[in-house]
């Protein structure tokens, strides 16, 4: 027994010391640069915003409604005359913009930032403190739909653009920047800009897109606000759920299988068989980036994910965000069956979204999917008229893309601690995938948790000194992308 017990004590001991080793060994992997002081920006860029906010560029209307596009089309020409007369553009898609910027040194890759000037329609106008189209000016905030998704970073890029051309500035490298009119419908405008560029021959240096914010309380145990760099992107693919019997007729007479049973049961068994919780690729790397700089039981929590996985896995599972972030997520959408309160159906559907992880695709979500609940009464397929993309490949943490638009980050918002991530929605920049291996995904805005319920949500609203860092946040961007 004593034996034992100094075994016992040995082996406690021993893993006591691996804890605090591979404490000690996790070590800071944040940048380490100078801030920079900001330079004034006047009010002209608020109230450009406010007049771009004012146009209702919804995506959902095309192409029934264009009018709204159009008027933003001409109004951006006159707002950046700069821009418009020294920048080459072209128009694809259907108010797509591509503009070039000529860089000295040919022999530099170009970069590119894009974003989009489609939004997303206003489901509860009442739940709104300001018009959601008026781009209010209020308590220190510029309100309405698209100050957060995504019309700002299309402003907040062509303010920066202005004021360089207005210095004279000449980029040593081509900057691209692409405009897609369609973001929030699938991105064909996206698409025709990385057409274009892939059949003259351009590859890309890096390309940089809506994404995360700089969130404040993002994790716990991390005093400092988290800028999360998006360096791959969640899948998506929808499927349909198809329950068929031979018998129905009269609801007073119901068989022992139902078409709706079937459905119902093949639901339940989605919901309580989730995809695996993984800790891996990108999300294994924020972890290693943010994980150094929480405080010391924390850090040694992150540091030890051969010990500590299943307890964090418990933990994210827990909340929506977070659990979206650990593994490929199953949402029901839609379902259908019946037409007749007292008349059973033959026949009824599910259509069922999922959000796919890196190292998983649409094909594999399929076969999980057909293996669980596919039966002689239900079929699964893939939604023929929907649209399926496998998850994005995952961009290095060691490229230029990322070293260029951490440092910048770090110039911007010193206080902030800069993390790789998976953006866990539909980005445009996914479609740039053949003409460049670098893509990642940032907005230059530090936020509150709670104000990310404003994106697609009620009272969507961008503070004023947080817009004009934004734009000297791109044009440091610029800067530091041709030195």
């Amino acid at each position: 027994m004593k034996r034992f017990l100094r075994i016992v004590s040995l082996l406690l001991v021993a893993l006591i010391l691996v804890l605090i080793v591979n404490t000690i060994r996790f070590s800071s992997k944040q940048m380490q640069v100078e801030p920079i002081s900001l330079k004034a920006v006047n009010d002209a860029p608020i109230q450009r915003l406010t007049e771009a906010v004012q146009v209702p560029t919804v995506s959902a209307k095309l192409p029934a409604d264009s009018s709204a596009f159009r008027a933003f089309d001409e109004w951006l020409d006159q707002a950046f005359p700069g821009v418009d007369s020294l920048l080459d553009q072209k128009r694809l898609g259907t108010f797509s913009r591509l503009y070039t910027w000529p860089g000295k040194n040919a022999n530099l890759k170009p970069v590119m930032l894009i974003a989009h000037t489609d939004v997303v329609d206003i489901a509860t106008p009442d739940a709104w403190a300001h018009e959601p189209f008026s781009g209010a000016i209020a308590d220190g905030f510029v309100w309405g739909r698209g100050t957060l998704d995504d019309k700002v970073s299309v402003m907040g890029i062509l303010e920066a653009v202005e004021l360089l051309l207005q210095e004279g500035y000449s980029p040593e490298r081509t900057i691209y920047f692409g405009f897609g009119h369609d973001e929030e419908v699938g991105g064909s405008g996206a698409q025709a800009i990385a057409k274009h560029l892939k059949e003259e021959g351009i590859t890309l240096e890096y390309v940089l897109d809506e994404g995360y914010y700089v969130i404040e309380e993002a994790l716990p145990g991390l005093v400092k606000p988290l800028a999360m760099v998006g360096i791959s992107e969640k899948g998506y693919v929808t499927l349909k759920l198809e329950a068929e019997v031979e018998e129905a007729g009269h609801s007073s007479m119901p068989p022992q299988i139902t078409a709706i049973g079937v459905l119902s049961d093949a639901l339940q068994k989605l919901e309580q068989n989730p995809f695996p919780a993984k800790i891996e690729g990108p999300l294994r790397e924020m972890f290693e980036y943010a994980g150094p700089e929480m405080s010391p039981a924390f850090r040694m929590v992150f540091a030890n994910l051969w010990l500590t996985g299943g307890l964090i896995k418990k933990q994210l599972s827990a909340g929506a965000a977070s659990n979206a972030l650990l593994r490929t997520t199953t949402a029901p959408t839609i379902v259908n069956a019946g037409l007749q309160e007292n008349v059973l159906p033959t026949r009824a559907e599910a259509v069922v979204n999922f959000r796919i992880i890196p190292g998983e695709t649409a094909e594999t979500v399929l076969v999980r999917v057909k293996d669980l609940v596919e039966n002689d009464h239900l079929t699964v397929a893939m939604k023929t008229d929907g649209i399926y993309k496998d998850p994005s490949p995952v961009a290095s943490t060691e490229a230029f893309g990322y070293q260029v638009i951490s440092k910048t980050i770090r110039e911007l918002f010193p206080d902030a601690v800069v993390a790789p991530n998976v953006t866990i929605g539909a980005t445009d920049v996914s479609y740039y995938s053949e003409v460049s291996d670098q893509l990642y995904r940032f907005l230059p805005f530090q936020l509150q948790q709670e104000d990310l319920s404003r994106i697609h949500g009620s009272n969507e609203r961008v503070g004023i000194d947080q817009y004009k860092r934004a734009i000297r946040w791109y044009e440091q961007l610029i800067r530091n992308s041709c030195r």
